[in-house]
């Protein structure tokens, strides 16, 4: 009969942390196989040293290359792909004679361990266990004595390898987070850190229960001290003290066309660091709540005051998250916040603008790529401007053979302007021009269709909905699956 096969946390790097199971099956095993450099040296044997008998057969599975190059026809890559496999060879023949192997692993086996190359080569052949153990992101976070996670406090854990600019937008958008493998990576990560602003709140920790343990400030920390076995954290931020600041800012951010999906890497970062939220009380709706954070919710009719109110906040030192629909210089809030910001009494409070997603674009590609040509965007809303230069406009683009992106379409105070759009387009369009007719892209209520120019119903048309008008050129075809999809071509015919 085949012996069994063990992946064994040991924990990260304190013997008494090793798990009751954990000692168990060393005790029980035949063969005790370990990782390690060339130096010979290996973490996970000295973990487990004070359990390891004479009669225990042990199995060094020594690592070809660790940081230097190589001269292996296939690289780093080959070199280790070629020892893994080796490594599975030399434990089979033991499992294949009856004895049972322990692989030892610091940490947790199948948590960005060495074992795992193992056991994805071993464990459909051979009856398997896998005994897990505390991580190094538990012990670091034990060490802090802070919370690594509340609430509904989302965790990110990074590997320190990743480009920097994955690392800086994912540190952006998460609300904890830990990094590893640090090592050589330490500058990068801490350039990241810094992007995402997030290097006030970072912590190190090296060799977490280990001898040589240090914690810090992580932006205190030197480049050439840190070692692979030392992790950066953000721990949580609830309860955490807001910062005193003697300015604040204002950053606007759009939250795209529906709810969190649609959210970049940099507005959920924003979001995530303001201490007020200052929006039409429905788009703070989209937004998660964090505990700390102050919600100023508003009637969707007064931006100019809602523009005043964030950077009166801000002058009093508070990082204010403006939260607007949709992209927010498109028809929304950058326009109303800039305006007040332009005045003297605002001049000196810093603003900036995130974008989003915006409206046309999301009914674009849920009906295909109808802009995928020239276009123009016009708001039907004659709130901020007369119908006469909506109306010029209007004949303008059609007489221009655009693709025409019609926003605020109507509301329960305007009906009559759709209908009135549709006359003016049918001067210079085909009745037959497909309308891409979106409403609640991205919402519960999502609905979108392709119509006729002159089968456009204005009562199907409301706030939450936009119109996408074909030009000339815009085709509608019903692929296999019977579905309809429009598209501009990106060639225009010659004249």
């Amino acid at each position: 009969m085949s012996g069994k096969l063990y992946g064994v946390g040991l924990g990260p790097g304190d013997p008494s942390l090793m798990t009751v199971r954990a000692v168990e099956v060393i005790a029980e095993a035949d063969v005790l196989a370990y990782h390690s450099a060339r130096h010979g040296r290996s973490i996970a044997r000295s973990i487990a040293a004070k359990h390891i008998r004479a009669d225990h057969i042990e199995e060094p599975l020594v690592y070809p290359v660790t940081t230097e190059t190589t001269d292996h026809p296939g690289g780093y890559k080959g070199a280790m792909e070629e020892f893994y496999t080796e490594a599975a060879a030399l434990l089979a023949a033991h499992l294949d004679a009856g004895r049972t192997v322990a692989v030892l692993a610091e940490g947790d086996p199948l948590f960005y361990g060495s074992y795992m190359h193992m056991h994805k080569r071993l464990a459909d052949r051979y009856d398997t266990e896998v005994v897990p153990g505390v991580t190094s992101v538990s012990a670091a976070a034990a060490r802090l004595g802070a919370p690594l996670a509340e609430g509904e406090e989302v965790l990110t854990i990074l590997p320190g390898t990743l480009p920097e600019e994955e690392l800086t937008a994912r540190l952006a958008a998460t609300d904890v987070a830990v990094v590893m493998k640090l090592g050589r990576t330490f500058p990068k990560v801490r350039r990241a850190l810094e992007g995402s602003g997030r290097l006030g709140e970072a912590r190190y920790v090296e060799r977490a229960t280990m001898s040589g343990e240090r914690v810090a400030e992580l932006a205190d920390v030197e480049a050439g001290s840190v070692p692979y076995f030392s992790v950066a954290v953000l721990p949580s931020q609830v309860d955490a003290e807001r910062p005193v600041r003697e300015y604040g800012e204002v950053v606007v951010v759009g939250t795209g066309p529906a709810g969190p999906l649609w959210l970049t890497p940099e507005t959920r970062g924003a979001l995530a660091a303001a201490d007020d939220l200052v929006g039409y009380t429905t788009y703070l709706d989209r937004v998660p709540r964090r505990p700390g954070q102050i919600r100023h919710g508003s009637d969707n009719r007064v931006e100019a005051e809602r523009a005043e109110f964030a950077l009166q906040l801000a002058q009093r030192g508070r990082r204010v998250a403006v939260v607007s629909g949709g992209d927010p210089g498109v028809f929304a809030m950058a326009t109303a916040v800039l305006e007040v910001a332009s005045q003297d009494a605002y001049k000196d409070v810093p603003v900036r603008v995130l974008p989003g997603v915006t409206a046309a674009n999301a009914a674009a590609a849920r009906a295909g790529a109808p802009l995928g040509h020239d276009y123009a965007a016009v708001s039907l809303s004659d709130r901020l401007k007369p119908w006469e230069v909506i109306a010029e406009r209007l004949r303008a683009a059609a007489s221009a053979d655009l693709v025409l992106a019609l926003y605020n379409p109507g509301s329960r105070s305007r009906t009559w302007q759709v209908g009135k759009a549709r006359e003016l387009l049918l001067e210079h369009r085909a009745p037959a021009t497909p309308v891409v007719v979106a409403r609640d892209v991205g919402g519960p209520g999502e609905r979108v269709r392709i119509v006729r120019l002159d089968e456009l119903d204005p009562a199907e048309v409301d706030m939450r909905t936009i119109l996408l008008v074909g030009s000339s050129q815009t085709q509608v075809v019903r692929r296999g699956t019977g579905e309809e999809i429009v598209w501009t071509p990106r060639r225009y015919p010659e004249v």
